[in-house]
């Protein structure tokens, strides 16, 4: 992708999510989160994770995040906070700070936020492929469902290696082609035709190299159509 399809693709993503966060973040919060009838749904039909395979996807997110984790945690997208934000409520000494290009999934993360008193967490807006941030600043850089979202994943990578410190970890989880024909068919027809999702996607075993071009200790786990990552700088 050249600089020029990269900032219009940016600009396709932006108003994609920007969206969703403005108009959608309900329905869209539904089916992250298994909250209602209607989200579980769609959860089982579109990315094939009935009930005890969600609840395998969500403990895969956040397998690389220490129960008392106590440094400084870059969230990058956060999105509309829906899956992270009940998460900080118990790392009480973290300093937290969540990214995203888009908005309205600020806006909507921040209201979510405020509803749940999480007065001590930075919102910013910016781009994971030009981090507004120091070299060696992040103990952790945490990223759900992100890079499979990003229009230059090689500068995303470069920049989360660069702001992260000597030791440090960058842990997720993200889209994987590959593993469902069902999924796969709904990421190509729909995810990537609105804006929300960037080719090209990673195998699970394609995935392993790509993130050993910047990490060391790179520790994959996987369910249905989503790996976890866990990598140490």
């Amino acid at each position: 992708m050249n600089p020029a399809e990269s900032i219009d693709h940016k600009h396709f993503l932006q108003h994609a999510y920007d969206f969703v966060g403005k108009y959608a973040a309900i329905p869209y919060d539904d089916m992250m989160s298994a909250s209602n009838w209607l989200g579980r749904f769609a959860l089982r039909l579109f990315w094939q994770l009935p009930a005890d395979k969600y609840r395998a996807f969500r403990t895969q997110m956040f397998a690389g995040l220490p129960a008392d984790f106590k440094g400084r945690l870059l969230e990058v997208p956060v999105g509309t906070g829906v899956l992270s934000l009940p998460r900080y409520k118990d790392l009480l000494e973290a300093d937290i700070t969540c990214l995203d290009y888009s908005s309205g999934m600020l806006g909507a993360a921040y209201r979510r936020a405020e509803e749940l008193d999480l007065t001590d967490i930075t919102f910013q807006q910016g781009d994971v492929g030009d981090l507004p941030f120091a070299k060696d600043t992040f103990d952790l850089v945490l990223s759900i469902d992100g890079l499979h979202a990003f229009p230059d994943k090689e500068a995303a990578l470069q920049e989360i290696q660069r702001v992260l410190k000597p030791g440090a970890t960058f842990t997720g989880c993200l889209y994987i082609r590959g593993e469902n024909r069902i999924t796969d068919l709904f990421v190509r027809t729909f995810c990537t035709w609105r804006g929300f999702f960037t080719p090209p996607f990673d195998t699970y075993a394609s995935l392993r190299t790509h993130l050993e071009r910047y990490f060391r200790e790179v520790r994959l786990t996987r369910v249905g159509s989503f790996a976890g990552f866990n990598c140490k700088k």
